[in-house]
């Protein structure tokens, strides 16, 4: 089998490689500035928004999967655009399709949103993973479209580092107290992942953490991982910063938990055991 992940040099795909190279998997992984450091993997440059260079790559490695994790914050053109090129492309050459989708994509609200329910984007970021879902959807009614929520881990996650940097008073860093999320294990995404790659599952489908936190919330237990000072850090709230973006984002991932053998922990379990 060969597994084509996109976006592989970040912090999930390049999770979702270490994993499916130590499963035996030939593995084709994309970057965009520099390969990330997983050894057995066929690391190959891509721009994602040349849809020219996708179909390329993909006619030429023949992939019998694709795995797509590649984002931008603020970047339209690699987020939705650049997945419909790589459905369309999957498509082409009868490749199995893993897209990555967001819960920033939902409004916010205080009950849990389910697998199936639709996009409600308020800031542009939701918006274009919005519109990458549309096109996934329309393109390759097949594929698997995972919305998940903070992915954490070590100090390779953003969000981990944000919480560290929120710990330090002079790095300007503040985690809202009111933002509400289900972060899942970087670990535990990526066999969820995996399993669909294998999997005849089509459509929606949330994997996410059963613990919704605030991000300061996370911030605490964070600092408690690495034993540093809880009371150190920095927070607001996104009604006092005037910022529009959605604030409580609980996604329902019963679904997930029925149909995968991974168990998707939650933070607390990851961060106090």
């Amino acid at each position: 089998m060969i597994l084509l992940v996109v976006g592989a040099s970040g912090h999930l795909g390049g999770e979702v490689c270490r994993r499916a190279v130590t499963a035996g998997t030939r593995v084709v992984g994309t970057y965009h500035r520099a390969p990330a450091e997983v050894d057995g993997v066929d690391w190959q440059p891509l721009d994602a928004r040349d849809p020219a260079a996708v179909d390329a790559l993909v006619r030429r490695t023949r992939p019998d999967a694709v795995v797509n994790t590649a984002y931008v914050y603020g970047d339209w053109a690699l987020c939705a655009d650049g997945a419909g090129y790589l459905a369309r492309s999957a498509v082409a050459v009868g490749a199995r399709l893993v897209h990555l989708s967001s819960d920033a994509l939902h409004a916010g609200r205080p009950q849990p949103y389910g697998d199936d329910e639709a996009p409600t984007p308020v800031y542009p970021y939701g918006a274009a993973k919005a519109a990458a879902e549309t096109a996934v959807r329309l393109i390759a009614p097949a594929a698997a479209l995972v919305r998940t929520s903070l992915i954490v881990g070590d100090e390779r996650s953003r969000q981990i580092q944000l919480c560290l940097d929120a710990l330090d008073p002079n790095s300007g860093v503040r985690l809202f107290s009111d933002e509400i999320r289900c972060p899942v294990d970087v670990t535990d995404l990526a066999s969820a992942v995996l399993e669909l790659v294998d999997s005849d599952h089509a459509g929606l489908l949330n994997v996410a953490g059963p613990d919704p936190v605030s991000r300061a919330d996370l911030g605490r237990l964070v600092a408690r991982r690495y034993g540093l000072d809880p009371d150190r850090l920095t927070e607001t709230t996104i009604a006092s910063t005037g910022l529009t973006r959605p604030a409580q984002v609980r996604l329902d991932s019963s679904r997930a938990a029925g149909l995968l053998k991974t168990r998707l922990r939650g933070v607390r379990e990851l961060f106090t055991a």
